[in-house]
């Protein structure tokens, strides 16, 4: 795991560019604390700037960016590839040669040997730019379920791409703020991809790569891999089969590692069963890393004491406490790169983690989005019947209702979109108007004006599923588990995310899948043998922090005279009186402090 930066460029000076990009690697530094390394082809202008976190082959085999023993291929590299060991085994056959035993090689042989259709062979979390010295072209690659992120810039005949934003805009490659922004995280709680909040720096879509053309300075985006299509497992014991062995095959090759390997375990189902799963394989090699609060309602060591009776290794639990949030702040809104509503919790944990001695984790991310695990999968199904009201009436009930009824009003657009503000929103567009001082239409033109149209799914939970992968996920979880890690030097692994266990999961028919009585029950029944009782059996809490109190007790947050907009002041004030959840004061907070 790393950070990568680099520049192609038209322009004659080259030490100019190469200025640019030893400042976007100082950025990254926190990122890639082992190694700083530097490629520079200048008859191309192209520079590739690379920060390390050793992970797989620790020697000085594995610095980067790296090249094959011929020089035909260049690449900086971030992320792990899981299945590279295969991969390796099937080049050596044809002929390759290798100089290390790392994973990023192995991507250069793949693709001298496969071409582009080496990227879809990748199983893992990856953010690569790969040189063809040959055909004189560059691609920007992403892995498919957009795990790693990989930003571009755009610049008449300059193509320049970071792991962090902040990087583009620390090095002078991109200033000009993103003026709508500020509408987009008012509405959503982060900023959606591809969007940032700088001008013309987006996001690479994930399962996609930017190919550049060197001679004529143009580039094209495209996909390199979908998963294909299988029929519907009808079968529920097949079903459960298949979850159960996926899951143990894909928790035995995420741990692999030459560096000491954890996982988060909060006492949760996922992350519960990802902690058993890998002690299985690891045993007294396995570090695990846990947080508890004073505060009794968020408390989870009973059910974290329940898994550590059945593991072996090093067990880390750390008490955070409001000082320590206080503390920390204003080094979690530095980490943060885009302003989001979630991220504190990653940030702790992984400062802990690395405290602990560990350089790689595994999470239980991505477990919920897949079985239905959140409230959301139950309120799509008003959608439905809220769409059949008249406007007018809609308007009328968002008028007289009371806040958590004003989202309803997005059910005014026809849009897809809409349906996931009206579930998981955080100002209603009239709220944000007022915050902004801006006309209402003015925000229904930024959140849907020229917006692609998504296509969820068929069924309300596959719906729910999309929204939850697609929007919640991919924009908040995944951005804010990246940047939080890496701002501590850690790599955290998502086996719910890996791609075979995705595919074998999608091909669950619906009605098998998701369970309207438990939420998700067949991935609990696939190891009801396996995972204590008391682990499942209980209500859902998610890795949650004491931040209503927190917040509220914050001399900033809370300070109702540093916000400028009367409906802002009047949204606090209701915070501190407990009448609106913490993520909206959070949000206000950071606009004000990027004011």
């Amino acid at each position: 795991m790393c950070r990568i930066v680099g520049i192609i460029s038209k322009e004659t000076n080259i030490n100019n560019l190469q200025a640019k990009v030893t400042a976007m690697c100082s950025v990254l530094k926190h990122g890639g604390p082992d190694d700083e390394g530097v490629f520079i082809a200048e008859d191309k202008g192209l520079i590739f700037g690379h920060r390390r976190l050793s992970i797989i082959d620790l020697s000085r085999n594995g610095h980067q960016p790296m090249a094959d023993i011929n020089k035909k291929a260049w690449i900086t590299f971030n992320g792990e590839i899981y299945n590279y060991p295969e991969l390796k085994d099937e080049l050596v056959k044809l002929g390759a040669k290798f100089n290390s035993s790392s994973d990023t090689e192995v991507i250069i042989q793949a693709y001298l040997y496969w071409g582009i259709a080496s990227f879809g062979k990748l199983r893992g979390m990856f953010a690569f730019a790969l040189y063809d010295v040959q055909k004189a072209l560059t691609y920007l690659v992403r892995d498919t379920m957009g795990i790693k992120p990989l930003y571009y810039n755009v610049q008449g005949r300059q193509l320049s791409f970071a792991s962090e934003v902040k990087a583009l805009q620390e090095a002078g490659i991109a200033t000009t703020v993103n003026k709508n922004w500020v509408i987009r995280f008012l509405a959503f709680g982060h900023v959606p991809e591809p969007e940032t909040t700088l001008v013309n720096v987006l996001n690479l879509p994930k399962a996609n790569f930017l190919c550049w053309d060197h001679n004529n300075s143009s580039y094209k985006i495209s996909p390199y891999n979908t998963l294909s299509a299988t029929n519907y497992i009808t079968d529920i014991m097949l079903a459960k089969e298949a979850i159960n062995s996926k899951l143990r095959a894909t928790v035995k090759r995420q741990l692999i590692s030459d560096a000491p390997i954890g996982v988060f375990l909060s006492g949760g189902v996922d992350s519960s069963l990802i902690t058993l799963l890998a002690n299985q394989e690891k045993q007294q090699e396995l570090k695990t890393i846990s947080i508890f609060f004073n505060e009794k309602a968020y408390d989870e060591r009973a059910y974290q004491q329940k898994v550590f009776s059945k593991i072996q290794g090093e067990r880390f639990t750390h008490l955070v406490q409001q000082q320590d949030f206080e503390n920390s702040l204003s080094a979690i809104l530095l980490a943060m790169d885009i302003p989001t509503t979630d991220g504190i919790n990653a940030w702790f944990i992984s400062k802990y983690a690395r405290q602990d001695g560990v350089k790689a984790v595994l999470s239980g991310l991505g477990a919920d989005e897949l079985f239905g695990g959140y409230p959301s999968f139950h309120r799509i199904n008003y959608i439905k019947y809220l769409r059949s009201i008249p406007t007018t009436f809609l308007k009328v009930v968002n008028y007289w209702g009371a806040n958590q009824y004003k989202r309803v009003k997005y059910l005014s657009n026809n849009h897809a979109n809409a349906d996931y503000l009206f579930l998981r929103g955080l100002f209603a567009p009239e709220e944000i108007a007022d915050i902004l001082d801006c006309e209402e239409k003015e925000v229904y033109r930024v959140l849907f004006s020229g917006i692609e149209t998504p296509n969820p799914g068929i069924t309300n939970q596959e719906k729910a599923a999309w929204f939850e992968t697609n929007m919640y996920m991919q924009n908040q979880l995944l951005r804010d588990t990246d940047v939080m890690s890496m701002s501590h030097g850690l790599e955290v692994r998502v086996p719910f995310l890996d791609e075979d266990f995705q595919q074998t999961v999608n091909s669950i028919a619906p009605d098998i899948r998701f369970n309207n009585e438990q939420p998700k029950k067949i991935l609990v029944d696939a190891f009801k043998d396996f995972l204590p009782q008391s682990i499942w059996n209980r209500p859902k809490m998610g890795f949650s922090f004491p931040l209503q109190e927190w917040m509220a007790q914050h001399k900033e947050i809370g300070a109702e005279n540093l916000y400028k907009s009367k409906k802002a002041r009047n949204v606090i004030k209701a915070f501190k009186n407990n009448k609106v959840h913490w993520s909206k004061a959070f949000a206000l907070y950071q606009i004000q402090k990027h004011a």
